[in-house]
């Protein structure tokens, strides 16, 4: 089983948590079992985790990866998987980034800590939309559920940050599903092409600049000047060519000149 379909088979599992419905959950210093979550993890980490990630320590994409990431590819779809390392050197395999005080990347952590204690799961709709779940995450050892604390689904994805997560995966998903959807894997160059494309971005717009693909598609000058000079600019750029490179459909981009 992949990890698509064991986080989807996990999140089934569980209770869900519908729109409007209350959970109450706090995690702080204070509670008993804080950080006891922040070790022995299979933690994937989506292309817009690693960019803020890499952007809080001062990484390059390959210093990154090297030091932080055990990379495969799904079976089902010839997508590269990135999981975060967890350090071995220690009891229980803390997470790298957790300290005494808490973690230590706060703030561009990963969307897998945002998300917790819930957990979400989306599809896509008869209509392309995508139609998202939420899912409670009770684990028995986590003594926040004790905290007075009350949440919706609502109101902890906007106080955790989520929605900007949520969008850049979103569209990572519809690309999946589009490769499943094909029902064989991505052939090996073009996985190559495609982890350049999402998980290199410094490296990606070295080569965007050095083979010209930014003038043999329908883009202003702001936009291509934006896309060179921006990592987040440029991850939203490479999820439309992807679609567009590898499906034909790329969320309004066109093309000039042949560009693939």
């Amino acid at each position: 089983m992949h990890d698509a379909d064991a986080t989807q088979a996990f999140l089934d599992s569980l209770p869900e948590v519908k729109p409007g419905e209350s959970f109450r959950f706090a995690c702080h210093p204070g509670v008993a079992c804080f950080n006891a979550c922040c070790g022995d993890l299979t933690l994937v980490l989506t292309p817009y985790d690693v960019y803020r990630l890499r952007k809080h320590l001062g990484l390059s994409s390959r210093d990154f990866i090297a030091a932080h990431v055990e990379a495969a590819l799904a079976p089902d779809t010839g997508y590269p998987v990135f999981r975060l390392k967890m350090r071995e050197d220690a009891a229980h395999k803390p997470c790298p980034f957790v300290t005494p005080r808490g973690c230590s990347v706060y703030a561009d952590r990963p969307g897998a800590c945002r998300t917790y204690p819930i957990g979400r799961a989306t599809k896509l709709g008869e209509a392309g939309e995508v139609v998202e779940q939420f899912f409670l995450v009770r684990e028995d050892h986590c003594r926040g559920f004790a905290e007075d604390r009350e949440w919706t689904p609502e109101s902890w994805t906007a106080d955790q940050g989520l929605r900007v997560y949520a969008s850049m995966n979103d569209r990572l998903m519809r690309l999946l599903a589009r490769q499943r959807a094909l029902g064989a894997p991505l052939p090996k160059q073009k996985a190559n092409m495609l982890a350049l494309a999402l998980y290199q971005l410094d490296n990606f717009q070295k080569f965007v600049n050095d083979v010209h693909l930014l003038d043999r598609l329908e883009l202003t000058e702001e936009r291509k000047a934006e896309i060179l000079a921006d990592e987040e600019a440029a991850l939203d750029f490479a999820l439309d060519w992807l679609g567009l490179a590898l499906y034909g459909e790329g969320g309004g981009l066109r093309v000039v000149q042949s560009a693939f």
